[in-house]
């Protein structure tokens, strides 16, 4: 099961890379709820294939783990690896980033469907 990729992809599932990736980022899953702001039943649901995020937490998950998008969905792609000090400071800052970049999106679609909302009680 285990290859030179992580995990091969015909033999895991994205509950697997997920907990996979997880782990070797060090976080527990606790550390993830909190980071990506959501419960902690959600990221257990997620590993155990009962659940999946959307596709722009998708892309926080895979930012924050330090994991490509398409070998978190598929397992063909850049899996986690071991990092340094410094690399793991990156992460921290490209995790912030991912963190803000999720929030504007959250206020865009509120803003959107408000627009939404006015246009159709014209």
């Amino acid at each position: 099961m285990h290859d030179g990729d992580w995990y091969a992809p015909d033999e895991t599932t994205f509950g697997d890379r997920l907990a996979g990736a997880r782990e070797a980022a060090g976080l527990t899953q606790r550390d993830l709820a909190e980071r990506l702001g959501v419960k902690l039943r959600t990221i257990k649901l997620w590993e155990q294939d009962q659940s999946e995020p959307r596709s722009a937490r998708m892309s926080m998950v895979a930012g924050m783990l330090n994991v490509s998008l398409p070998w978190l969905m598929t397992g063909v792609g850049r899996g986690p690896s071991a990092t340094t000090p410094e690399g793991a400071d990156l992460l921290d800052e490209i995790s912030a980033l991912h963190r803000e970049a999720a929030s504007v999106v959250s206020r865009i679609e509120r803003l959107e469907a408000r627009l939404r909302a006015s246009l159709d009680d014209e």
